[in-house]
């Protein structure tokens, strides 16, 4: 089997620092490569055809489905196995030959899963990091058996058209051990301006409890176990820098454990300043005015 029946979809916008390396590390590896984009201005789509991807534009009508989903429905829907990338991701040489085990097993064997999880080899500030908190997304996904879930936050800030922070619905699901290395070319500065956009989604959560456990359920074991600990920001920053060994990865790895922190802080920050904004819109709407 030369080329892996899989499409590769790598959703888009603004990525031109990092999208070459993306197209090429997977170009005439599998069946089809597409990048969906979201009206970039920087050269993302050029740069990508220049490599040989395939583009499709993409505008979100604020409403369900969102964007991985309307991939997985509308991008050659005729190859059944989607491989979901990010614009700064690339899959390890071992990925590539641990999924073509997966796609070409012994004769008498099939592919029984409906997706697989994979590890991220996660790079911050530059640097590669060998320990900390551990990401694992589940991106590899037979579309026949495979749906992201639909939860009641399309009025929140922070995601737009983006899933937010969960896992597609599948069953059963298997974990490879081999990773995708994420490693974004762009300043950190990016990573903090992404993560305060997603700290506004996640506060929003807090105050719409209802919408938070549907989000809930749709996490990973670790997820959902982490989403009800108290002490988040001191929790996290224990977790990633000690228990998890961050601090073996020196300075990068003290530097990653208290920006996840100081992400975890903003979150509840931004949670109890929404929630002081409603018990005052609740007390002034509940005086008698003459």
């Amino acid at each position: 089997m030369d080329v892996l029946p899989v499409v590769v979809v790598i959703p888009t916008r603004n990525e031109a620092e990092n999208i070459a390396q993306t197209v090429r590390s997977v170009i005439g590896r599998f069946a089809h490569v597409v990048v969906v984009d979201s009206d970039s201005t920087d050269g993302t789509r050029d740069l990508a055809k220049a490599e040989g991807a395939e583009v499709v534009p993409y505008t979100w009508d604020g409403a369900y489905p969102k964007k991985k989903q309307w991939c997985l429905e509308h991008v050659h829907p005729e190859t059944d196995w989607v491989l979901f990338l990010d614009g700064d991701e690339t899959p390890s040489p071992q990925l590539l030959a641990e999924i073509r085990r997966v796609f070409d097993p012994p004769p008498g064997h099939r592919i029984r899963p409906a997706a697989f999880d994979i590890p991220l080899g996660y790079w911050f500030a530059g640097r590669r990091l060998r320990h900390g908190h551990t990401i694992v997304k589940r991106v590899l996904l037979d579309r026949t058996r495979c749906r992201f879930p639909e939860p009641d936050d399309l009025a929140a800030p922070g995601m737009g058209e983006q899933e937010g922070h969960y896992q597609p619905l599948a069953d059963p699901v298997v974990r490879l051990t081999a990773p995708i290395e994420h490693q974004d070319l762009d300043p950190v500065r990016t990573w903090f301006e992404r993560h305060n956009r997603y700290s506004d989604w996640e506060a929003w959560l807090e105050e719409h409890p209802a919408v938070r456990e549907q989000i809930r359920q749709a996490k990973t074991r670790q997820g959902r176990l982490f989403h009800r600990a108290p002490l988040k920001p001191l929790v996290s920053f224990l977790y990633a820098y000690g228990l998890r060994r961050g601090f073996l990865d020196g300075r990068a790895g003290l530097d990653y454990a208290l920006a996840m922190s100081f992400y975890r802080w903003q979150i509840g920050l931004k949670a109890r300043e929404l929630a002081a904004a409603r018990t005052a819109a609740g007390a002034d709407g509940g005086r008698v005015r003459h």
